[in-house]
């Protein structure tokens, strides 16, 4: 019975190491391919006799059992392709096959991987050369992200860039740094309104114009350091307010000619119905266009410096800013580390497209490892949560970058050298099994 387990024995050693060869050389072969994880093959004992001092002794042999590393992470590499994605920490990308959108997200275990290189294919879906699609959540129409569910695929869609794309970026926030003639508000100035023109851009692209006029108020004696300002829209038809066609607001403004706030704002009155003044913020917020789009001017706080201001110089718009931009046609996309995919115009206005989230299991060595560097949820590796890149566990999204195969060269040649060994070993025990048997034969004779 000994003789016979020791060549079961040494059967099993050279299966055992026959997988560990095989599994190094599934290593070696990917030791350049990106994302690639390392397989393993670990042995384990088998105890046939187990009772002490019985005299005889019945050799078990060896199993092996493979798994894959995949919590292990390569190296990331710099790329020139924007939409090279890897991730520096935990977590992972969520992809599709064709063959999966076809049949529906929801019928089959999430798929993901930890970095690919996706391109634009014919009809804008950004894959890769393997065929696997990138899934994200869709952004609004300004560019936020709606309310998703984290458990689930039901929010996910393939990421489709449209190269031809325009877009326009409508004006919503306004600064009025306006400088006004003090010499105009005392007695004897030529009462004459001065009015400055402010280019907005409507929801649809569209250049419309904000006028505001300033009416002084000139005293028969003295100064009043008074104005009346009128805002008037030119993409607006209606007389919302009964003081003509377009004007939106109209107010009496003062400014402090103390020795501390001298030529600041030291009061603000809304007249006829007009949207209120914020002395918080030192903003209005007009509505434009006929009602449909919504622009907040800040014409300053009281003491502020920064808005309207009365000083004996010309009249100038010394800090006119405002957001939005004109219609664009899309130049560049781009992912941040935060997972959102923005695309750029060349009108400078940048827009978040997609948010692309970053899937996490509990035992990542326990997914399903597939073709081409990807893994599906099993029963061993647990339910996924999808979180937003750089929240909780996961890591940052990295644009420009794959990630280097996990294998150490050196590592799996010393593997090599000592499973090459091990086999010849067992090659041995088989040999000498062998041979006492044919003496054992050769007893009767």
């Amino acid at each position: 019975m000994s003789i016979s387990s020791s060549l079961n024995a040494g059967v099993a050693g050279l299966a055992a190491n026959a997988t560990r060869l095989a599994t190094i050389s599934d290593n070696i072969a990917n030791s350049a391919t990106y994302g690639y994880k390392r397989a393993t093959a670990d042995f384990e004992s088998m105890v046939l006799t187990q009772t002490r001092n019985s005299g005889t002794y019945s050799a078990g042999g060896v199993r092996a059992t493979t798994g894959r590393l995949i919590d292990e992470r390569g190296s990331l590499v710099g790329t020139s392709n924007a939409m090279d994605i890897a991730i520096s920490g935990r977590g992972f990308l969520p992809v599709s096959t064709t063959a999966g959108l076809i049949n529906g997200l929801g019928s089959q275990p999430l798929m993901m991987t930890t970095t690919g290189s996706f391109h634009t294919d014919k009809d804008g879906v950004l894959r890769t050369d393997s065929g696997l699609v990138l899934l994200g959540w869709a952004a609004n129409a300004d560019g936020s992200i709606p309310l998703q569910p984290r458990d689930t695929t039901a929010g996910l869609e393939p990421v489709v860039i449209n190269a031809n794309q325009t877009a326009g970026d409508p004006t919503t926030v306004m600064n009025l740094g306006i400088n006004l003639p003090a010499t105009e508000t005392m007695a004897g100035a030529s009462d004459q309104n001065l009015t400055s023109s402010i280019e907005y851009f409507g929801n649809l692209g569209t250049s419309n114009t904000l006028q505001v006029t300033f009416d002084p108020t000139v005293p028969a004696t003295g100064a009043s350091n008074s104005w009346t300002m009128t805002i008037t829209d030119s993409a607006t038809t209606t007389d919302p307010l009964g003081l003509g066609v377009g004007v939106l607001g109209q107010y009496t403004i003062n400014f402090d000619n103390t020795s501390a706030n001298g030529g600041t704002l030291s009061g603000v009155t809304p007249l006829s119905g007009s949207p209120a003044w914020s002395a918080t913020t030192g903003a209005i917020d007009l509505s434009v266009g006929d009602g449909l789009q919504n622009i907040t001017a800040t014409i300053g706080r009281i003491g502020d410096t920064n808005g309207l201001t009365q000083l004996a110089t010309d009249f100038a718009p010394t800090s006119i800013t405002k957001d939005g931009s004109p219609v664009g046609n899309l130049t560049a996309v781009e992912i941040d580390e935060n997972g959102f995919i923005k695309a750029t115009y060349d009108t400078g206005f940048i827009r978040t497209v997609y948010q692309v989230p970053l899937a996490d299991v509990s035992n990542a060595n326990g997914l399903t490892a597939l073709d081409n560097q990807t893994f599906q949820v099993s029963s061993g590796s647990g339910s996924f949560y999808l979180w937003d890149a750089g929240d909780g566990p996961t890591g940052a999204v990295e644009g420009y970058a794959r990630e280097g195969s996990a294998v150490d060269v050196a590592q799996e040649l010393t593997n090599l050298i000592q499973t090459q060994r091990a086999y010849s070993s067992n090659a041995k025990v088989i040999q000498t099994v062998d041979e006492m048997l044919q003496e054992t034969t050769n007893i009767k004779r």
